[in-house]
C-alpha cells in the first residue's frame, strides 16, 4: 500500500533524505518512525479501520508526516486548505463525521472558528490532535498533544487488518455545483497504478530531487509525495509563501537543483510574465511537468526556449481520475502560439474516449464529450450515491467518467482539448463550480441577479473568473462589497477578478441567460 513507500526505503537506505523543507531534512527512517507513532496515537484514541481524519495543516513534514501515519492507522486521509471559510470546512467535517482532527498552528484561526460553530468539542463533534510543542489553547477540546505523540512506540503499528488496494487512502473535496463541496474517493490502487507508470515512464530513481509544488489539498501533490517516496528520492515541498514570488520560485529550484518540477502552468506563465527563467537556466532540471489546466501555446514556447535541456510533458486528469489519464511529451518547441498542445495518449491501464450524445465513437476530427475508464477511476463521491451515479456511468460493463470535457481526436491520433460542455472551469489549477459560487451570490443582500463565467483570456493569464450582477432597485451594491461578502463564503480562488454591474442580464433566444455575450463582455472589462 501507499505507506509501504516510506518503509520500504527506510529499511533499504534509512539515512536518505526523504523531505527537504527550507533547513529541515527528515530521513526515511525519520519519517517511517514518526508515522508509526501517530499510527500507534491514532490506535490509542480509538481509531477503527476506514476512518476519515481531516489534516488541518498547511504542507509541510508534519503534514506528510500525517499522511503517512493516517494510512498506517488503516485509515483515510483529507487534507484541508487553511484558507477555506469555517463554514465551508464545516461542511466539510460533517460529510466526514471523522473522530478527531491532526491540527498545528497555523489552523489556530480555523480551529478557533470551528469551535465557535460547533463544528469542534460539542458532542459528536471531532476533539483535535493537536501537534505543536507547548500547551494547546485553553478553548480547544483536545484529545492529544505533542507530547502525547513523542510517548508512542516507534515500532510498526499492530494494526489488525491492514489496507488493501481498494481501500480508501485519501479523500478530496472539490466544488460541488450544489454549494456543497463534493468529496472525491481515491484508492491506493489508483494512487499506486499511476504512481508505477510514471515511475518507469519517467524514469525516476532515488537521484531525483522533486518538487512539491500543488497544495495538499490538490490531487497534483498525490504525486509528488508518492513518486518521490516510490523512488526514493527527496521531496522539496515548495513553501505555500513562494506562490506569489516567481524569482522566489525560480532561485529554489537553482538552488536545491531539483531534476522534476510539476505543478499547475498558473506559477509557470507568473514566472514567464515577470521573466523569472533565465535562458539555459536550471541546468540539473532533466523534466517539466504541468496539469490542472490548459497551458497557453505561448507559455509552452517561452519555456521551452529558455530550456532546451529540458523535457516538456502535459498531463491531463480530472481528481475522479486520479492524478492523470493521458500524457503528452511536447517533442519540440512549438512554431505556431495559436495551436494548442494536445494531451496525447492514455497512460497505461486508462483509455480516453470521445463519444457523442449516444456514447457512441465521433468520427474522426469531430468534437464529442471526453470520457475515462481504467484503473484511475475513483470509486465515486463520498456517501453520495445519486452524484457518483450521475458521473460515473455503466457502459458495456464497465464504468467511465464523464469528464465536462469537449475534445476531438486529431490526425495523429492524439486527444485535443476543445472547451467546457458543462458549468465547470478551471482556474489557476483550481477546478471550479460557477454554480457555486453564484449560490454563495444569491445569499447576499441586495442582489436581483447574478452569473459567473469563465473568461478565456488568450494570453498568460489562461482562465480568470467574471461576475455580472444587478442590484436590487434602489439599493447601492459595490463590487469591493460583493468581494468581501463572498470571501466569507469562498476560497479566494474562487472570488471573481472581473466585476460588471448591470441594469439586466443579456438573455438569449430560449430566455436563458447569454453566457456567451457575458463572456465577450466581460473580456473587455
Amino acid at each position: 500500500m501507499l505507506q509501504e513507500y516510506v518503509t520500504r526505503q527506510a529499511e533499504r537506505r534509512p539515512d536518505a533524505a526523504a523531505i527537504r523543507f527550507g533547513a529541515e531534512t527528515v530521513t526515511y527512517a525519520g519519517l517511517d518512525e514518526a508515522s508509526n507513532r501517530l499510527a500507534q496515537l491514532l490506535g490509542a484514541l480509538g481509531r477503527e479501520r476506514g476512518d476519515r481524519v481531516p489534516l488541518l495543516m498547511p504542507k509541510s513534514p508534519l503534514a506528510i508526516t500525517g499522511m503517512i501515519g493516517v494510512l498506517k492507522a488503516d485509515c483515510a486521509y483529507t487534507p484541508v486548505d487553511l484558507k477555506n471559510p469555517a463554514a465551508r470546512v464545516t461542511k466539510v467535517l460533517e460529510s466526514l463525521q471523522p473522530r478527531v482532527v491532526l491540527a498545528s498552528e497555523p489552523a489556530r484561526a480555523l480551529v478557533t472558528a470551528l469551535c465557535a460553530a460547533g463544528a469542534l468539542g460539542r458532542s459528536g463533534a471531532p476533539a483535535v490532535v493537536w501537534l505543536e510543542r507547548g500547551p494547546p489553547p485553553a478553548a480547544f477540546p483536545v484529545a492529544a498533544t505533542l507530547d502525547d505523540l513523542l510517548a508512542q512506540s516507534a515500532a510498526p503499528p499492530p494494526v489488525a487488518g491492514r489496507n488493501g488496494l481498494t481501500d480508501v487512502a485519501h479523500i478530496l473535496f472539490t466544488s460541488g455545483s450544489t454549494g456543497t463541496p463534493k468529496g472525491v474517493m481515491i484508492t491506493h490502487a489508483n494512487v499506486m497504478h499511476f504512481v508505477e507508470w510514471a515511475l518507469r515512464y519517467f524514469g525516476m530513481t532515488p537521484t531525483d530531487r522533486v518538487s512539491g509544488h500543488s497544495p495538499l489539498h490538490f490531487d497534483l501533490s498525490t504525486f509528488d509525495v508518492y513518486g518521490a517516496f516510490a523512488a526514493g528520492a527527496t521531496l522539496y515541498p515548495v513553501a505555500p509563501e513562494l506562490n506569489l514570488l516567481p524569482h522566489k520560485v525560480a532561485e529554489l529550484i537553482r538552488s536545491a537543483e531539483l531534476t522534476q518540477w510539476f505543478s499547475v502552468p498558473s506559477i509557470l506563465l507568473h514566472m514567464a510574465k515577470t521573466d523569472a527563467v533565465r535562458p539555459r537556466d536550471f541546468p540539473a532540471l532533466r523534466r517539466l511537468l504541468w496539469c490542472g489546466e490548459a497551458f497557453p501555446t505561448p507559455g509552452v514556447m517561452h519555456w521551452m526556449q529558455r530550456l532546451p535541456h529540458v523535457t516538456f510533458t502535459n498531463l491531463y486528469g480530472p481528481t475522479e481520475a486520479t492524478i492523470a489519464s493521458s500524457y503528452y511529451r511536447v517533442p519540440s518547441c512549438p512554431t505556431d502560439e495559436r495551436e494548442p498542445v494536445p494531451i496525447g495518449r492514455a497512460c497505461d491501464g486508462e483509455e480516453l474516449l470521445v463519444l457523442d450524445a449516444a456514447l457512441q465513437p465521433v468520427s474522426a476530427g469531430a468534437i464529442g464529450d471526453l470520457y475515462i475508464r481504467g484503473v484511475g477511476l475513483s470509486p465515486g463521491y463520498w456517501r453520495d450515491a445519486e452524484r457518483t451515479a450521475a458521473a460515473f456511468l455503466g457502459r458495456d460493463g464497465d464504468r467511465i467518467y464523464k469528464t465536462g470535457d469537449l475534445a476531438r481526436v486529431d490526425e495523429a491520433g492524439r486527444i485535443v482539448l476543445v472547451g467546457r460542455s458543462d458549468f465547470q472551469i478551471k482556474s489557476r489549477g483550481y477546478r471550479i463550480e460557477l454554480g457555486e459560487i453564484e449560490s454563495a451570490l444569491h445569499t447576499i443582500d441586495g442582489l436581483r441577479e447574478c452569473a459567473v463565467v469563465g473568461v478565456e483570456t488568450g494570453g498568460f493569464e489562461g482562465t480568470m473568473l467574471g461576475c455580472a450582477y444587478v442590484p436590487q432597485p434602489g439599493i447601492a451594491v459595490t463590487t469591493a462589497a460583493l468581494r468581501r461578502r463572498l470571501a466569507e463564503r469562498l476560497p479566494s480562488y474562487m472570488i471573481p477578478s472581473r466585476w460588471r454591474c448591470l441594469e439586466r442580464l443579456p438573455l438569449n433566444a430560449n430566455g436563458k441567460v447569454d453566457r456567451g455575450a457575458l463572456r465577450e463582455l466581460l473580456r473587455v472589462s
